[in-house]
């Protein structure tokens, strides 16, 4: 009894030091998510008056047969940009992006030649190498606060993949932030930036949760120096705008779901020190009968 009532109590100060690990963490994810909404009223200012110019070039027809020169429409493959966390502890967040992004494959491109991977977060990375997909490009170590610099090297080396004829078509597959206790994946087109993937990316959410109010401009455009140039100005600036939303708004999720998950530990924690404490006073509340038992058995029988 004395080795079990010591072990009861080992349980309970081991999972005491766990609990106090569960509620820290939570406590810098939860600031984690604070910074990042914060950061994402910016990128929403910036991202509204992008799309209204963007928006007005396709009313315009300016972006009509944006396609790469070098692409070969024999060989056409269907690029899926995912976006995964690099670490774990982040509840269902990884395994509801990569479930999302793999109905979504199999519902567009079911045959696992006419398509690749582009993955940013090792999980998504590692999960698509070890079932056999054909990851063409993976970043990871993206901040837990992502700056605009960051995505400019993801975006750049995906448009010259673009620009190479590697693929034809990208979707942008992450999970979008909807509020501190849910999060839905989201599949947005990217390339080619036509007509269609613009009107796309005007619909639902952007950012972290936020809806993006996008004011299309009616004004007509005498375009100078040439219409080339605007679009060589403007088009790479809208595709690092759509993918830092995509980032930021996973990594929003990310934040999300790691603080949801903290609590469920702690909670747990909490409860199972409850269930060993009862436990332990019972076994103690036992062992504290058996002793007055054997004193009045032993006083007992002194007495005869």
């Amino acid at each position: 009894m004395v080795e079990s009532m010591n072990e009861v109590k080992h349980r309970i100060a081991s999972t005491k030091s766990t609990r106090k690990i569960t509620e820290a963490m939570e406590m810098v994810q939860t600031v984690k998510l604070n910074k990042i909404q914060g950061q994402t009223k910016t990128y929403d200012q910036y991202v509204s008056k992008i799309k209204s110019v963007v928006m007005h070039l396709a009313n315009t027809h300016m972006l009509d047969n944006q396609k790469p020169s070098s692409a070969d429409s024999s060989k056409s493959k269907t690029a899926y940009l995912v976006i995964t966390s690099d670490r774990g502890m982040v509840g269902s967040y990884n395994s509801n992006a990569i479930r999302g992004t793999n109905r979504f494959i199999e519902k567009h491109t079911p045959n696992k030649a006419d398509y690749l991977i582009l993955a940013v977060g090792g999980n998504g990375a590692d999960f698509y190498k070890k079932n056999g997909a054909d990851v063409a490009y993976e970043y990871r170590g993206v901040s837990d606060i992502p700056t605009f610099s960051e995505v400019k090297e993801i975006v750049k080396a995906i448009s010259q993949m673009y620009e190479d004829g590697v693929f034809t078509e990208l979707y942008v597959c992450s999970n979008h932030f909807v509020n501190r206790i849910r999060s839905d994946f989201k599949a947005q087109k990217l390339f080619p930036m036509d007509r269609e993937a613009v009107e796309e990316s005007m619909d639902g959410a952007n950012g972290a949760g936020s809806v993006v109010k996008t004011e299309v401009l009616s004004a007509e455009y005498d375009v100078e120096p040439s219409e080339k140039e605007v679009l060589e100005a403007i088009l790479p600036q809208y595709a690092e705008s759509l993918v830092y939303g995509a980032i930021l708004d996973a990594k929003t999720a990310e934040h999300s779901s790691s603080s949801m998950a903290m609590k469920a530990a702690t909670d747990n924690a909490g409860d199972l020190i409850s269930s060993l404490e009862l436990k332990y006073n019972r076994a103690r509340q036992a062992a504290i009968t058996t002793e007055i038992t054997e004193i009045t058995g032993g006083q007992e029988a002194l007495n005869h």
